[in-house]
């Protein structure tokens, strides 16, 4: 089992393809959101051991190592290291899970773990010409899905798009449209129900944006991506993304840029820095899958995760599974047995409204959840996200105040 806490965290507003967050560098979104938690806190940056972040495409600005440039970026001394991690959609909870094994492991009390995306400016790349003089030039979009791909890979497990493993998941599970849009339409109302109690304000820091010289900085302060109209009528009216599919631009997540960081430490951190810890971080897990049902990767790593923890997935008060797709989460819920309207999965709605920067995005979940444990006084939850190339990853943490009482 794991022994670390969570103590708190911040993220940046969730930002649409294009929109707000664009001109602003992964790197400079990092660092603002790691400077702006360590104000917060309180805690002098030179004690931090290490920060750890998840990035996924780390082809253009994101790359060589984007949690250094950020801790260098906030004005933490340059004797604290930083490393980055991908683990594709759940880079940002291995970022939290490795922080806390080092602090199991006995390996410094103190970590900054998160992730960071932005797919906006994720680049175009090209290869080197394979011969002298070549007229060919093949370009790829590094927003998302595979670039140069493996032709041996590409014969044995096939070349499907993240789309598509959602409509193949969707067809292996018995999972309808409307099954699918039922779904993504409670994702955008739990959303919307929670942002006007106010719940997200607690996590999020405003990003400042500039406007150019005439006019002054723009505070970002909210979630770019939710769609309150997106009910089931109109979502049902949306096409597919291929024919007889289930997938649509509605019952998906979005292409978003992003930012989260959280302070992971060991007990110690309360005694040393009057912290109140949000939640233990009791264990985690890691299962692969068939690439081309990516999607249902959570099954096996929930399951892994909480018998490591000692619980049974009736113990848990939430299950929060990554809304990569309506119909993906629906596979992962029927091949763990919980019914589809389980009230404890994504209490707050999910990626479907929130939005997905891709490496951002299971550290956010985590800072999420371990909040929604305090908020309502719940013991235990599991947090998990699918992955590209056919994974699962999931942690279990607890309530260290439930746990007391």
């Amino acid at each position: 089992m794991l022994n670390a806490y969570i103590y708190d965290g911040l993220r940046s507003p969730i930002g649409r393809h294009a929109g707000s967050l664009s001109s602003v560098r992964p790197d400079d979104l990092a660092a603002t959101v790691i400077k702006n938690l360590l104000e917060k806190t309180g805690i002098p940056a030179a004690d931090v051991e290490d920060v750890i972040f998840g990035s996924t495409n780390q082809a253009g600005e994101d790359s060589r190592n984007v949690a250094r440039f950020a801790a260098l970026l906030a004005g933490m001394p340059v004797t604290i290291p930083g490393q980055t991690v991908n683990r594709l959609c759940a880079s940002g909870l291995g970022a939290v899970i490795d922080s806390a094994r080092a602090i199991t492991a006995g390996e410094g009390e103190l970590y900054i773990a998160g992730g960071v995306e932005s797919m906006t400016r994720a680049p175009f790349v090209m290869g080197k010409a394979e011969s002298a003089y070549s007229r060919d030039a093949k370009i790829y979009d590094t927003t998302i899905g595979t670039r140069f791909p493996n032709r041996k890979f590409t014969d044995q497990f096939g070349a499907h798009s993240m789309p598509e493993t959602g409509d193949n998941v969707a067809e292996e599970f018995g999972i309808s449209r409307e099954q699918a849009d039922t779904f993504a339409a409670a994702s955008q109302a739990k959303y919307q129900a929670a942002k006007e109690a106010g719940f997200f304000e607690g996590e999020i820091t405003p990003i400042e944006v500039s406007q150019g010289r005439k006019l002054p900085p723009k505070q970002i302060t909210e979630d770019e991506h939710p769609r309150a109209s997106s009910t089931f009528e109109a979502l049902s009216k949306l096409k597919p993304l291929f024919e007889g599919g289930v997938v649509t631009a509605g019952n998906a997540s979005g292409i978003n840029d992003g930012a989260a960081a959280l302070i992971i430490g060991s007990e110690k951190v309360q005694e040393l820095y009057g912290l109140k810890p949000l939640a233990r971080i009791l264990s985690s897990a890691a299962a692969g899958i068939e690439p081309r049902i990516m999607g249902a990767g959570p099954i096996e790593a929930i399951k892994k995760a909480v018998q490591r923890a000692g619980l049974t997935l009736d113990d848990m008060d939430i299950i929060e599974i990554n809304e990569a797709f309506a119909s993906q989460v629906l596979s992962c819920l029927k091949g763990l047995d919980v019914a589809l309207d389980d009230p404890r999965v994504n209490p707050n709605g999910g990626a479907i409204a929130i939005g997905h920067p891709l490496g951002c995005s299971g550290a956010r979940l985590a800072l999420t959840v371990a909040r929604q444990l305090q908020r309502t006084g719940k013991k235990y939850a599991v947090i998990s996200l699918c992955i590209g190339l056919g994974q699962g990853l999931a942690m279990v943490i607890e309530n260290p105040e439930a746990a007391t009482s």
